[in-house]
């Protein structure tokens, strides 16, 4: 949810949900959800994401522990030797973000183009 402005400047607006004092998801962990639905496994959204493994691990195990259950649960067996899949909650919590986010981007938009004019542009001097 970005806003450019005429000097390249952008205004950035990100939704954020947090449970306590842990980000419970944001859109760098919706981003990782989507990449572990779309890959079925960590290893490679982490790869995808150019992030690290532990990274990646890390962020999930927040999540999970944040939400009444888990988003991403291990799958056993398989040819490959199973992989990772987002749980029916974890979809629901991707979809339900998505919503939201473009719900807020909405009705903010004639805010954030208001404050985009307002940015100094990219390099220029304070």
């Amino acid at each position: 949810m970005a806003t450019r402005q005429a000097g390249g400047t952008d205004a950035q607006f990100r939704l954020r949900i947090t449970s306590g004092d842990d980000i419970a998801v944001g859109p760098g962990k919706v981003d990782l959800l989507e990449a572990i639905a779309a890959t079925g496994s960590i290893t490679a959204a982490a790869k995808h994401l150019g992030m690290s493994y532990r990274r990646a691990w890390l962020l999930v195990d927040t999540m999970n522990r944040c939400f009444r259950g888990p988003v991403v649960a291990a799958e056993a067996g398989g040819a490959r030797g199973g992989g990772t899949a987002l749980t029916p909650l974890g979809v629901d919590v991707v979809r339900r973000y998505r919503r939201a986010e473009a719900l807020a981007a909405k009705a903010a938009a004639a805010e954030l183009a208001a404050l985009s004019r307002l940015l100094r542009p990219k390099g220029s001097d304070p």
